[in-house]
């Protein structure tokens, strides 16, 4: 080889590579921007209404919602979210595996309902939700905020056991969703559940509003744990209501009642950051708008969906 040539190929080795491409944001909403968290509640939309005004509002992806609000049957919901263009991204289960072996037989049998419909209709996540520490109506106490170690220990094995069950049984990826009123909510929460469980095993699906709402900073969270950031669910919080939540110790519920979760850009945080730090981890994600107003009146969430999605394509996303 040419002497010249074999510099400058040596050089070309040298040169430092390039920084990954900017991630695909992945936009959707899901029956809670449409004011659903239960399978049958007469103050919430039929799911045929929702499926409509989701699409109308220029979404492509959803997320089942409660087991039970959509068609459960997986030929009839390919159907139905086929002939609107709509695919499905994840589903959401509840658990409480702080509370060790003696619930994995229950917690199974729901998980597996959920993850078998999400696998079925296309989907490649389980969003994994722990329980709640109080009651979301009442503000009775049901728990400690706070674990014990054993019980933290019972967690974090718990999940990594579902996440490897779900894995092999039904080849999703969960991610855990930090949320307000649960045991895994704060900046410390976070961390110390992310530093004790396998990467390999266990994500993050970052709600930008619910981290808000417990003092989080999402940016900062996808700057330091941007490896385990396998989901994004979009929203805000109003600072004034928040403000006043956690003032009075307003319990999660009646909170989202009082119009803590604001509509984009109303609130706080803002999301164009945390959307280009998202983009800046070189993977695709799911982004997932998610704005708890249970309950609404019906005719409230389509006109803010279609604001959300044109906000967010402002954004990048």
């Amino acid at each position: 080889m040419d002497s010249r040539r074999s510099e400058s190929v040596r050089a070309h080795d040298r040169s430092p590579s390039p920084p990954p491409a900017p991630a695909r944001i992945r936009v959707g909403s899901a029956p809670d921007s449409w004011g659903v968290w239960f399978a049958d509640d007469p103050a919430q939309p039929p799911w045929r209404r929702f499926l409509d005004e989701v699409s109308e509002a220029g979404y492509e992806w959803i997320e089942l919602g409660p087991y039970g609000y959509l068609p459960t049957d997986p030929a009839q919901l390919r159907e139905e979210t086929g002939s609107r263009g709509l695919k499905v991204s994840a589903g959401t289960v509840f658990t409480a595996l702080h509370r060790g072996p003696a619930v994995w037989e229950e917690t199974w049998e729901q998980v597996s309902r959920v993850a078998a419909l999400a696998r079925d209709t296309g989907a490649s996540h389980l969003v994994v939700i722990p329980a709640f520490w109080r009651d979301d109506k009442t503000a009775a106490a049901l728990e400690s905020p706070e674990l014990t170690a054993d019980q933290w220990r019972a967690l974090t094995t718990g999940t990594e056991r579902l996440a490897a069950e779900v894995r092999d049984a039904y080849g999703l990826s969960l991610v855990v969703h930090p949320h307000a009123d649960t045991h895994i909510a704060t900046e410390t929460h976070v961390e110390r559940f992310l530093d004790v469980t396998d990467p390999t095993l266990v994500s993050l699906c970052l709600d930008t509003g619910h981290y808000a709402y417990c003092g989080g900073d999402s940016v900062k969270l996808i700057k330091t744990y941007g490896e385990r950031i396998g989901y994004l669910h979009l929203k805000q919080v109003d600072p004034v209501i928040l403000a006043d939540v956690v003032e009075r110790g307003t319990p999660f519920g009646p909170a989202v009642r009082q119009g803590v979760m604001c509509e984009p850009p109303r609130g706080v945080p803002a999301l164009e950051p945390v959307l280009t730090a998202a983009q800046g981890l070189g993977v695709d994600l799911f982004a997932i708008v998610e704005q708890d107003m249970y309950p609404c009146p019906p005719d409230k969430p389509l006109p803010i969906a279609r604001r959300t999605r044109a906000f967010l394509r402002s954004c990048g996303a």
